[in-house]
């Protein structure tokens, strides 16, 4: 059968996301949101004695970097260095506590879009979470008929339309590691001092090609709806939580909670 020109239901799915993206920038308390915050890993050349404390998850020895970028697909912050076995929200707390890191804080009611491997809490928006609540954009699109992939309730909307949001960090990596066959292979000659130097290096120079060159390959593709980066991430390759007890801490995840919860009525409202 000739089904040129016929759209598929994965065509409407990337239409609707683009199309939800849209609505959830439009709602007042998502006009707050100033970029997303992510760890990503690149690989690192070490000596053997050394190796253990920076395999991590991936199974090879890699440097871990937490990254915010804004919603042109710059970065705003990059803190490189750390050993690959080094959890993403050990780095995030150390970045916050620590003020001659140099992070970005967000003021008033600013905040970052994380994922669901960092907390809830005031100035960081997470995703819900639960057994049966999905969050990933790939496991909204893993069901057979449009049904089972639009998101069910509150909770799942929220989830669909955070990710969309979201995936500004992964398509920021996307087009920053292509760009660098250095990020893959480091050569052991380099010191691991000269590596992570080579990142950063990479980074600056990925913001100056995006402020600069409009027609960029590169950026151009991951603009499309369709772009899968490949940073070597799963959908459930999620950080345990180290939890602050402290009491400010507490009245901070109830602000950020309520900020979630008031956003995920808005979005289920009709418009």
């Amino acid at each position: 059968m000739d089904t040129d020109g016929d759209e598929t239901d994965c065509d409407r799915d990337e239409e609707n996301e683009a199309e939800e993206e849209k609505n959830w920038l439009i709602l007042p308390d998502v006009q707050d949101c100033i970029g997303a915050i992510d760890g990503t890993h690149v690989r690192a050349s070490v000596r053997e004695h050394e190796q253990p404390k920076y395999i991590g998850r991936k199974g090879y020895a890699t440097q871990n970097i937490m990254a915010a970028c804004d919603f042109n697909m710059c970065f705003t912050f990059a803190w490189a260095g750390w050993e690959g076995a080094a959890h993403d929200t050990r780095i995030f707390n150390e970045a916050l506590r620590r003020p001659e890191i140099n992070f970005p804080h967000p003021i008033g009611d600013k905040y970052y879009v994380v994922d669901a491997g960092y907390p809830n809490t005031r100035d960081y928006l997470a995703p819900y979470k639960g057994t049966n609540i999905r969050y990933h954009l790939p496991d909204f699109r893993r069901g057979k008929t449009v049904a089972s992939r639009a998101p069910r309730g509150p909770k799942e909307i929220f989830n669909y339309h955070h990710s969309s949001l979201r995936n500004v960090i992964e398509r920021t990596f996307g087009v920053w590691k292509a760009r660098w066959e250095i990020l893959q292979h480091m050569h052991i000659n380099y010191t691991y001092e000269t590596q992570v130097k080579i990142v950063l290096a990479s980074m600056a120079i990925h913001n100056y090609i995006r402020k600069k060159d409009t027609c960029d390959e590169g950026f151009t593709m991951a603009e499309q709806e369709s772009y899968t980066p490949n940073n070597g991430r799963g959908s459930n390759d999620i950080n345990e939580v180290n939890e602050d007890t402290s009491t400010q801490h507490r009245i901070d995840d109830l602000y950020m909670s309520a900020v979630r919860d008031m956003i995920a009525g808005d979005l289920t409202k009709p418009r």
